[in-house]
């Protein structure tokens, strides 16, 4: 296992390296600058850090008025708050306008642990994917949150990305890149490519060894552009491979996978599988034991993966 560095710290560092840069980036948060790393842009630039207090739906009011004024704005709580809570005003208020406003979540899926149900979000991807022009991101590593951060600034639009609270495994350098609609290509496999985003991208790439020792030629897509798709990679991993194993830490509902089966539905249909939250809601425990409860292991990917390779 390699070193392992937190997305939300790298989130907040990355803001406040935008704002010795750009005077118009504004930061609001909703009573939880200290866990969504926001606060260290609020020590740095207090008279552009709006804290709503327990108030998403004024940070979202308030973000629609700053933006009107010309600033780009990022707002950030916990995926459970800033996409459930406030549904209404992103819709309505954001998108339908169409204001450059820039949702960052933390604490995103069943890793939150131990605050449990109420507090684990597995619907977001779904919520943020329906919405009409919305764009949804979920960084895999520090490194690209870092990227995408900077390169949300630039993006003349409205978008959601999603963080884990717990810290995830160094995959990329500063050589590698990404944006929005793009991917970020690990090998595709011959027989079965997995399409991953987020903490399971590094589950995923732990398999791949796995499976070769198997005789199953596997590879690995980092999907993390979730919205818009990158639609010529996957045409690329349709006419390679022969089975897509879509892995994510969100409900199988609505998620990445349901992008990609739709993707390929229309395009080349192609047999898949999933590996995901079912129809269920999560519960308290450490990360690595929910996890193993609701199967975002290795072990199956490799049970999935061995069942959709005996299937071709």
């Amino acid at each position: 296992m390699g070193e392992k560095k937190s997305l939300r710290e790298t989130y907040g560092k990355t803001l406040v390296n935008l704002g010795k840069i750009h005077n118009d980036i504004v930061v609001l948060d909703a009573d939880l600058a200290k866990s969504t790393k926001t606060e260290l842009f609020k020590k740095e630039f207090p008279e552009r850090f709006f804290d709503m207090g327990i108030s998403e739906a004024d940070m979202i009011g308030t973000a629609t008025g700053l933006a009107s004024a010309g600033f780009k704005c990022f707002c950030s709580s916990f995926a459970m708050f800033l996409t459930g809570r406030v549904y209404d005003q992103i819709r309505n208020s954001i998108a339908y306008p169409h204001w450059n406003v820039k949702l960052v979540s933390t604490h995103a899926g069943i890793s939150v642990g131990e605050d449990g149900a109420s507090h684990q979000c597995i619907e977001d991807i779904a919520l943020m994917n329906v919405i009409p022009g919305m764009t949804v991101l979920c960084p895999s590593d520090s490194v690209m949150t870092e990227a995408l951060t900077r390169e949300l600034y630039e993006y003349e639009s409205y978008a959601y990305m999603r963080l884990p609270r717990n810290d995830l495994e160094l995959l990329y350098d500063e050589k590698d890149s990404f944006g929005i609609g793009k991917s970020f290509v690990h090998k595709i496999g011959a027989d079965i490519t997995i399409i991953a985003c987020g903490a399971m991208v590094s589950v995923a790439k732990n398999t791949l060894l796995r499976f070769q020792s198997m005789g199953i030629d596997a590879g690995l897509v980092d999907m993390y552009s979730i919205k818009p798709l990158d639609s010529k990679t996957l045409e690329e991993v349709l006419s390679k491979t022969k089975g897509l194993l879509v892995a994510e830490e969100h409900s199988v509902i609505g998620g990445l996978g349901s992008s990609v089966a739709h993707f390929a539905s229309e395009k080349k249909p192609i047999k898949m599988s999933f590996v995901g939250i079912e129809d269920v809601f999560g519960e308290s425990g450490t990360p690595d034991s929910l996890f193993e409860k609701y199967n975002l292991t290795e072990e199956a990917i490799l049970k999935k993966g061995k069942i959709l390779y005996d299937s071709f």
